[in-house]
């Protein structure tokens, strides 16, 4: 996806932007090309694939949800910024909070959050230990291709509040969708729509989950990671 692909992009996305934007984004293509040459931030290094697999990819997360009145958005596991920061430089009026527990990612991110003069919450920790202090705090928790859809719910959900969104961006999801719908229902949440689509051009196929979260997740639910991917939660 060349760069004009890629505004005719955002027209077919009624994703509105001004030059401000699309100038932050090419700092921010050539600011992560220039990272990544010492720092290994993606294997994605050319120009079409960052604006097609991580600036045009992030963004179709507009294909399920409508992110013009959201408050707040948490990225988890954001890698050098995907979908968090792109969300952000086209919707600033939503708070976002970009996690990693990769120390050198949210160096990259506080370094680019500079050169993009854009406000956002960096984390360096890791989700479960996050959501300890932040139960049922964020209109929608996001996450693209971090982990299965099972191990993704338990670790998102409890951060999202009564009635936000969890929103998963998978590839394939056929196996993950039905190994994780128990762990969705103990955590008290409901799948509401799946965007199924072609990326462009036959580059992959992508779904969006999109999960509401019915009621507030208590403290005495949260897991270590190793249980987490060991042992899925099961009704009693």
């Amino acid at each position: 996806m060349n760069k004009e692909e890629f505004l005719k992009s955002l027209d077919e996305l009624h994703i509105n932007y001004d030059n401000k934007m699309l100038e932050q984004l090419e700092i921010y293509r050539e600011f992560l090309k220039e990272y990544n040459t010492h720092t290994n931030l993606t294997a994605i290094k050319d120009d079409e694939g960052i604006y097609l697999k991580h600036f045009y990819d992030s963004l179709t997360i507009v294909k399920a949800v409508n992110l013009n009145n959201i408050n707040n958005l948490l990225d988890i596991g954001t890698g050098a910024g995907f979908p968090g920061m792109v969300i952000k430089i086209f919707f600033p009026n939503i708070n976002v909070y970009l996690l990693d527990s990769n120390n050198k990612k949210i160096k990259f991110l506080e370094e680019l959050s500079k050169k993009l003069n854009i406000d956002v919450t960096l984390i360096n920790k890791r989700v479960e230990d996050y959501a300890k202090d932040n139960l049922n705090k964020f209109d929608i928790v996001t996450s693209r291709a971090v982990a299965n859809l099972r191990v993704l719910s338990e670790l998102s959900l409890p951060l999202v509040k009564k009635e936000g969104l969890f929103i998963a961006l998978k590839g394939n999801i056929d196996k993950e969708l039905n190994e994780a719908l128990e762990t969705i229902q103990i955590l008290n949440g409901k799948i509401i729509n799946i965007t199924t689509f072609d990326l462009f051009n036959n580059e992959g196929i992508r779904n969006i989950i999109v999960i509401n979260k019915i009621t507030d997740t208590s403290i005495d639910i949260l897991r270590t990671y190793d249980k987490i991917v060991k042992k899925p939660l099961k009704k009693k």
